[in-house]
């Protein structure tokens, strides 16, 4: 199973239910969606690992519609979007989100100086920015994948990308970092 490709796995899991295909699957793509996770999060790791069991129950469950029209690693991607943009959708704060990420602290403190500012650096920016920024320069996808993930047109992404870019470039400027 070791060489399997993503489409004989996800054949395998829609057709006889072998949960060891699936079982790869996951063991393939836990870190990447984990990591997604985590940065939306801001760090809050049992809140990431609740949402990537829910991504991975919800591929699983609904893995039959999956045609191949896009790789596996993006529908699933797809999926772990969808997850948390139905969490940031149900939680509804009573102050907007521009306001709360103004106001929230990174949900890691243990680790280097570098990724609280990073964090929190995040925090500022609006979801669907924190998305674009961390879909392309953390996880490396381009602007089409990121556009397919989301589901928003190439121009929007890279609308988000840009005040995304700078208004992280502008917090850590004036928190001591330099572009040099």
């Amino acid at each position: 199973m070791q060489n399997a490709t993503d489409i004989s796995l996800v054949a395998q899991v829609a057709v006889s239910g072998n949960k060891k295909a699936f079982d790869e699957l996951v063991r393939r793509y836990q870190s990447p969606v984990r990591r997604f996770f985590l940065n939306q999060t801001l760090g809050d790791s049992q809140l990431s690992d609740d949402m990537s069991q829910d991504t991975f129950i919800k591929a699983y469950t609904n893995i039959a519609s999956f045609r191949g029209l896009a790789s596996f690693q993006t529908w699933l991607m797809r999926i772990a979007y969808n997850v948390f943009y139905d969490y940031t959708r149900r939680r509804q704060p009573a102050v907007s989100d521009w306001q709360l990420a103004e106001r929230q602290q990174p949900a890691i403190s243990s680790q280097q100086p570098i990724a609280i500012d990073i964090y929190s650096a995040l925090a500022l920016l609006k979801p669907d920015e924190r998305t674009c920024i961390t879909l392309q320069l953390i996880d490396g996808y381009d602007i089409a994948k990121i556009a397919e993930i989301t589901q928003m047109k190439e121009g929007t992404v890279k609308s988000h990308l840009s005040r995304g870019k700078e208004k992280m470039a502008n917090y850590l400027r004036k928190n001591g970092y330099d572009r040099r």
